[in-house]
């Protein structure tokens, strides 16, 4: 058993614990397993948790995502056991998605990849005034993953595919306005609500009485700076059957939003900016768990190229800041070379039940 995830059964609840608060409760293989084989307990009829609660350890994150440095030495010398990781953590992500009770995760602090994958699928997501979403992967050579297909797209006003392809973060006010969190509490009152309740009585309707508990400690998040550039991503980022139109698009657009936003870009993968958005296309048109069978495709292959491992050099290894992409322009990156990560992967598919 693993000290880096605890789990407590607290009167109607199972809680569970983000404990790796120096790492900043990135999950690991081990992380991913325990926390799966604990809720496929709870789910169950016979178990007399009714509710479950996911909250990190410390005051900086709910979970900074997956532990990159050991999956990027891992894939170096295995990239088909490094892509266990994944296959686990996806099928952990299908299962928060169907969980058949109430699940609420209180993201206060960083809350980025794999720690999107555990609360954005649930019904509740309790954002603080330290919350600080991302989805920052095409910066690594990687790309949103954890179910990033399915939630993203079916974000209103393109803020999804924008947050998709640049990284953008948001705190808890723009998380509030996006949708990606459903509900806000101040720093005051963040742990009195979360002892509120796991105090809670919970009845036939669940769902009804944890509403009643987070309004009641509900407050203003303030001003949402992404309302500022909604028009703008709306106008730029929707509409586009490839990635060569929203370039176009931006390229052809005089505002400030749309030179920052190139320059971003710029900065990001050319592969991974390409598989985003064709990851985000073909994921609005795909049921929940379609969509995992679709990154796990991704991921592995991902996991056998050269983008990865340089981006997490750059990013977090040496952090020179300075990746040496492969192929280095969006022009160099084919159709064909992206259909490649798409396709069936036979008897290495993930298999979810």
């Amino acid at each position: 058993m693993t000290t880096d995830i605890l789990f407590e059964e607290i009167g109607d609840w199972g809680v569970v614990t983000l404990n790796r608060e120096k790492a900043l409760n990135a999950l690991t293989l081990d992380m991913v397993k325990a926390m799966r084989e604990q809720l496929t307990k709870w789910a169950g009829g016979r178990s007399p948790v009714k509710a479950v609660l996911v909250k990190g350890e410390g005051e900086k994150a709910f979970c900074a995502g997956g532990d990159i440095r050991w999956l990027h030495d891992k894939a170096k010398d295995d990239p088909a056991g490094a892509s266990e990781f994944f296959r686990e953590e996806y099928r952990n992500n299908s299962l928060v998605y169907h969980f058949p009770k109430p699940y609420v995760a209180m993201v206060d602090g960083i809350v980025m990849g794999g720690g999107v994958g555990i609360s954005v699928h649930g019904d509740f997501r309790v954002a603080g005034d330290a919350t600080m979403f991302a989805m920052p992967e095409t910066g690594i050579g990687l790309f949103p993953d954890v179910g990033g297909g399915h939630f993203m797209p079916r974000l209103h006003d393109g803020l999804g595919l924008y947050y998709a392809l640049t990284g953008a973060r948001a705190k808890a006010a723009d998380c509030m306005a996006a949708g990606v969190a459903t509900h806000y509490a101040p720093g005051d009152k963040y742990e009195e609500l979360q002892k509120a309740l796991l105090a809670t009585k919970l009845g036939g309707h669940a769902h009804a009485d944890i509403e009643t508990v987070l309004d009641i400690y509900a407050g203003d998040p303030g001003h949402a700076p992404v309302n500022d550039i909604r028009g703008d991503i709306a106008r730029l980022f929707q509409g586009h059957e490839t990635l060569d139109g929203l370039m176009r698009a931006l390229e052809a657009d005089e505002s400030d939003f749309a030179k920052e936003t190139l320059k971003t870009l710029s900065r990001m993968s050319p592969t991974s900016v390409r598989l985003a958005f064709e990851q985000m296309k073909r994921g609005y048109e795909h049921d929940f768990d379609d969509v995992m069978k679709m990154e796990f495709r991704i991921v592995r292959r991902v996991m056998e190229g050269h983008d990865f491992f340089e981006g997490v050099r750059a990013q977090i290894i040496e952090k020179d800041r300075n990746p040496k992409w492969k192929p280095a322009s969006l022009a160099d990156v084919s159709d064909a070379d992206i259909a490649h990560y798409f396709e069936p992967l036979g008897d290495k598919e993930l298999v979810l039940p």
